[in-house]
C-alpha cells in the first residue's frame, strides 16, 4: 500500500474545478509514489462550499482556510483563490509545514511575492515543498519545445514572439467581475494571461527577461457591477448587479524585452482580440532553427531545421501524441489528442513526485517571484513612459 497524502483546496470557481479534475484523475493514469486523497474543500459559504465539494469530489468542507491548515489529515494546500489572498494563505501553510501549490501569478505585488518566496526557501530547509501552478509548462508540445532548445536543436536564441489573445470582455456591458478589480486581481490582462507567456518564454528558452519596455491600456473604463463577483471567474457568465463600477486594471498590455542571453522578445496580452478565445502562442527563433506553438492547436509543435538545404527546409508539423513525448505515454493511443485539463493533471503529478523524492518542484516560488518582477517592470515602464526598465534581480 502506498502512503496517502491528503490535499486541501481553497476556492472552487474556475481554477478550483480544473484543479479538482486533476486531483481526481492523476492517480488513475500515472504510477505515483504517493496516493492523493481529496480531503477537504474550503470556501466562505457553508452551503455553496458543500455543494461544490459534493460535485467536485471533496470529502469534507471548511468555511475558514485556517481550519484547513490545522487539519492533521491534510499535507498539501492547493490555493485557487484570487491573488489578494495568496500571500497570507501560502505563508501560513508553509510555516505550518504544509506543501503548497499556488495558482499564478504568485501574488499581486512584488513585496507579497518576496515574502512567499522567502517562506518557501525556509520551508524547503525543513523538507516542505512549494510550486507555482503555471500549467502551460505541462502541455506536452511546450515541454517538447523546451527539450528541443535544451538539446541545442535551434542554436542560439535570437528572437522570441509571444502572444496571449482572448476576447471575453469585448462586450462593454460584461459585468465587473473580480478579475477586473486591481485590489483583488493585482493587474488585468498583464498579470492574468501575460504572466503565462512570460513564464513560457523563460521556460522554453532557459533564459530570463533582463529588461522591458511596455504599454498598457484600459479600453472600457466602467462596467455594470457583478452579482456576487468575488467568487466568479473569467467567462463564467456572471450576472449583473445594481449600479456600475470602475475597471481598475489593464485590458491589454504590449511590451518588448531583452533576454539574458542577448536575444530580443516581444509580448502581447489582451482580452480584446475579437474572435480569439485562448490563443496562447509563442515562436522562438534561433541560429539553427525555429519553433512555433499555438494553444488553440495544442497537440502540435511546428519545427524548422535551418541546417537543412533550402530546397527541403521549412516548418514541419510534429503531432505531439506519441508515447515518447512528454507526459503522453500515460494517456491515449497516438493521434488521440489531449486537452486543457490534462496540463493540470501533469502539474499535480510532477508536484507529488517532487514531494516524494524530496526534490524542488518547478516552477518554484522564486521563479514565480521572477515573473512578478517582470510584471512590475512592465507596469512601471507603462506608467512613466520608460524606454527600458531593468528587471530587478531576485
Amino acid at each position: 500500500m502506498r502512503p496517502v497524502i491528503g490535499v486541501g483546496m481553497i476556492g472552487y470557481a474556475f481554477m478550483g474545478r480544473t484543479h479538482s479534475q486533476a486531483w481526481r484523475s492523476v492517480d488513475a493514469f500515472f504510477d505515483l509514489p504517493l496516493k492523493p486523497a481529496m480531503v477537504a474543500l474550503a470556501g466562505r459559504s457553508a452551503e455553496a462550499t458543500a455543494q461544490a465539494a459534493e460535485k467536485l469530489g471533496w470529502a469534507h468542507v471548511e468555511t475558514d482556510w485556517k481550519h484547513l491548515i490545522d487539519r492533521d489529515d491534510v499535507q498539501i494546500i492547493d490555493i485557487c483563490t484570487p491573488g489578494d489572498s495568496h500571500a497570507e494563505i501560502a505563508v501560513a501553510a508553509l510555516e505550518a509545514g504544509k506543501h503548497v501549490i499556488c495558482e499564478k501569478p504568485l501574488a499581486n505585488t512584488v513585496a507579497e511575492a518576496e515574502a512567499m518566496a522567502a517562506a518557501a526557501r525556509a520551508a524547503a530547509a525543513r523538507g516542505v515543498r512549494a510550486m507555482v501552478a503555471f500549467n502551460y509548462r505541462r502541455v506536452p508540445a511546450v515541454a517538447l519545445a523546451r527539450k528541443f532548445v535544451a538539446e541545442g536543436r535551434i542554436g542560439e536564441i535570437r528572437h522570441v514572439r509571444a502572444q496571449y489573445l482572448q476576447d471575453w470582455i469585448v462586450e462593454p456591458e460584461f459585468p465587473l467581475v473580480w478579475r477586473l478589480q486591481k485590489d483583488k486581481a493585482g493587474s488585468g490582462a498583464l498579470g492574468d494571461i501575460g504572466a503565462h507567456i512570460i513564464d513560457i518564454a523563460q521556460y522554453i528558452t532557459g533564459e530570463r527577461l533582463a529588461g522591458v519596455s511596455g504599454l498598457t491600456e484600459t479600453f472600457v473604463k466602467e462596467r455594470p457591477l457583478a452579482a456576487g463577483s468575488t467568487g466568479l471567474s473569467a467567462g463564467s457568465g456572471a450576472g449583473r448587479g445594481a449600479g456600475r463600477g470602475a475597471v481598475t486594471v489593464d485590458d491589454a498590455a504590449l511590451f518588448i524585452g531583452r533576454l539574458s542571453g542577448g536575444g530580443l522578445a516581444s509580448f502581447e496580452a489582451t482580452r480584446f482580440a475579437s474572435g480569439r478565445k485562448n490563443a496562447m502562442r509563442i515562436e522562438v527563433n534561433g541560429s539553427l532553427g525555429s519553433l512555433a506553438f499555438d494553444f488553440e492547436a495544442m497537440n502540435e509543435l511546428w519545427f524548422h531545421d535551418h541546417t537543412l538545404d533550402s530546397a527541403e527546409a521549412g516548418f514541419r508539423r510534429v503531432l505531439v501524441t506519441e508515447p515518447s513525448h512528454p507526459y503522453v505515454g500515460a494517456w491515449w493511443p497516438p493521434g488521440h489528442g489531449l486537452g486543457y485539463e490534462h496540463s493540470f493533471t501533469h502539474e499535480v503529478k510532477d508536484f507529488i513526485e517532487a514531494i516524494a523524492a524530496g526534490t524542488a518542484p518547478e516552477p518554484s516560488f522564486d521563479e514565480g517571484l521572477r515573473v512578478q518582477r517582470v510584471l512590475a517592470a512592465v507596469e512601471q515602464s507603462a506608467a512613466d513612459g520608460s524606454r527600458f526598465t531593468t528587471v530587478e534581480d531576485s
